[in-house]
C-alpha cells in the first residue's frame, strides 16, 4: 500500500541520517503490532568505506512456508544487483550475516494473507576479515583452494553467525567440493547449526544439493554448472570443532577412463515414468506393517498439503507429524515446520488426497524426492498407530 510504502521510507531516511558508529536498529513496520498485507520495505545500509555490514535478526515471525514464498526478508551485499546473503520467513532465527563491502540491502515483502509481528534486526560496522567472531565467507574464484569456519582449527566456531561462499569458475567448468574435517552441532533434521550447499550463487531451495550437520564429513559435491555457495548458519546456543574444506575446479568433461558406466542404472528421471504395465497393477500393497517398514528407505507420517498432477504421476509435499526413518528424504524445515516432497508415480495407486493424514513409506530418487510406487506402503494415520511406529523405529530390522 502508498501508505506502508511511505512509512518504510521514512524509516529508510532516519536510519541513514543516524551515525553508524555504534549498533543501530531496523524494525518491519508496525513492530510489534502485525504488518500490513501487500507491502513492501526496502532499507539501505552504508557503514565508512573500508567496514562491513554485520546484521543480526532479534526477533523474526513472518508468515511460515517452507520456501518462504509469501511473507519474507531478503538480505543482499550492495545496494543494487548485489548476491542474495540469505530469504528468511516464519520464526527460527538465522544468525549473524555479513557482507563483503560496506552496503547492505534489507526489504520485507507481505502478500494479503496471513501476517505475523514482523521483525527487528540490529546492524553495526565491523573490520573485514576478523579473525574470529564475526566474519567469514566471500568469493573464490581462484583454480583451486579451501574455506573453514571462523577460529579453525584452534577452538570452536562461535555462535551467532552466518558464512556464504560464493565459488566462481570459468563458464567451461565444473566445481568439486569435499570436506576434510567436519563438526557442526548434531541434530536429526540440523535445525540449529549446519552447512548448506546449493548450485548456483544463491540461497534458493531449489536448488539445494544438500543440507548437513553432526560429525561425518558430507559425500564430495560436483557443481551442475560453474558456481556453488555454501552457507554456514549457527545459532546462538551449542558450538563445535567446525570444519574444513577444499575446492578445485575441473573440465566439464572427464576423461573417458574415468566416467562411471553408464549400463548399471538407468537415469533417475527415468524410473519416475509410469508405465502402462506398472500403473494397470491392482492398487494392493503388499506385506505387513513390519515387513515394509524394513525394506522401505524413509517411513514419515504427515499430512497432504498440495498434490499436482503432471503426467500420470501426482506431485505432493506432506507437512510432517513425524519421521521414523529418514533415510535420504529431502526434508526442509521453515520454523517449527518440516516438510518434504513425494511423487506417487501412478497418480491413482496409492490414492492420496490433499488435506488427509497417511503414514507413507517409500524409496528416494536422487534429488531426495520420495517415490511411492502402487507396491509402497501408504494407508491413513490415526494416533493409535503411533505406538507401532515407535515400537518398529526402536527394534532393529
Amino acid at each position: 500500500s502508498d501508505m506502508g510504502l511511505a512509512t518504510c521510507a521514512l524509516g529508510l531516511l532516519l536510519l541513514l541520517t543516524t551515525r553508524l558508529s555504534q549498533q543501530q536498529q531496523q524494525q518491519s513496520e508496525g513492530f510489534p503490532g502485525v504488518y500490513p498485507p501487500n507491502s513492501k520495505c526496502t532499507w539501505k545500509i552504508t557503514v565508512p568505506e573500508g567496514k562491513v555490514v554485520v546484521l543480526s535478526f532479534r526477533f523474526i515471525d513472518l508468515e511460515s512456508d517452507n520456501l518462504c514464498r509469501y511473507d519474507f526478508v531478503d538480505v543482499y551485499n550492495g545496494h543494487a544487483n548485489g548476491q542474495r546473503l540469505g530469504r528468511f520467513c516464519g520464526t527460527f532465527r538465522p544468525g549473524a550475516l555479513v557482507t563483503n563491502g560496506n552496503k547492505m540491502l534489507v526489504q520485507m515483502i507481505s502478500d494479503a494473507n496471513t501476517a505475523g509481528n514482523g521483525f527487528i534486526a540490529k546492524f553495526s560496522a565491523a573490520e573485514p576479515h576478523e579473525r574470529g567472531d564475526q566474519y567469514c565467507g566471500g568469493r573464490l574464484d581462484k583454480p583451486s583452494g579451501s574455506f573453514k569456519t571462523p577460529n579453525w582449527p584452534d577452538r570452536d566456531y562461535p555462535a551467532g553467525v552466518t558464512c556464504s561462499w560464493h565459488i566462481v569458475a570459468p563458464k567451461n567448468q565444473l566445481i568439486e567440493l569435499k570436506f576434510e574435517k567436519f563438526d557442526v552441532e548434531r541434530d536429526n533434521y540440523c535445525r540449529y547449526d549446519y552447512v548448506a550447499v546449493f548450485n548456483g550463487g544463491e540461497i534458493n531451495d531449489a536448488k539445494r544439493i544438500g543440507k548437513y550437520c553432526g560429525d561425518s564429513p558430507p559425500a564430495p559435491i560436483v557443481s551442475e554448472r560453474n558456481e556453488l555457495l555454501i552457507q554456514f548458519l549457527s545459532d546462538l546456543s551449542l558450538t563445535a570443532d567446525g570444519f574444513i574444506g577444499h575446492y578445485k575446479f575441473r573440465p566439464k568433461k572427464l576423461p573417458t577412463t574415468t566416467a562411471p558406466p553408464t549400463t548399471t542404472a538407468p537415469p533417475p528421471t527415468a524410473t519416475l515414468k509410469p508405465t502402462v504395465a506398472l500403473c494397470q497393477q491392482k492398487c494392493k500393497r503388499s506385506g505387513t506393517l513390519e515387513s515394509n517398514y524394513c525394506s522401505s528407505n524413509f517411513v514419515i507420517t504427515g499430512t497432504v498439503i498440495t498434490a499436482v498432477a503432471r503426467g500420470g504421476s501426482l506431485h505432493a509435499t506432506i507437512s510432517i507429524i513425524n519421521v521414523y526413518k529418514e533415510g535420504n528424504l529431502a526434508i526442509q524445515q521453515a520454523g517449527k515446520n518440516m516438510s518434504a516432497k513425494i511423487i506417487v508415480v501412478c497418480k491413482l495407486c496409492p490414492l492420496i488426497r490433499r488435506g488427509l493424514n497417511y503414514i507413507i513409506m517409500g524409496q528416494v530418487e536422487e534429488d531426495g524426492r520420495g517415490k511411492i510406487l502402487p507396491s509402497s506402503f501408504v494407508m491413513s494415520f490415526k494416533t493409535k498407530n503411533q505406538k507401532i511406529l515407535n515400537v518398529l523405529k526402536n527394534k532393529r530390522c
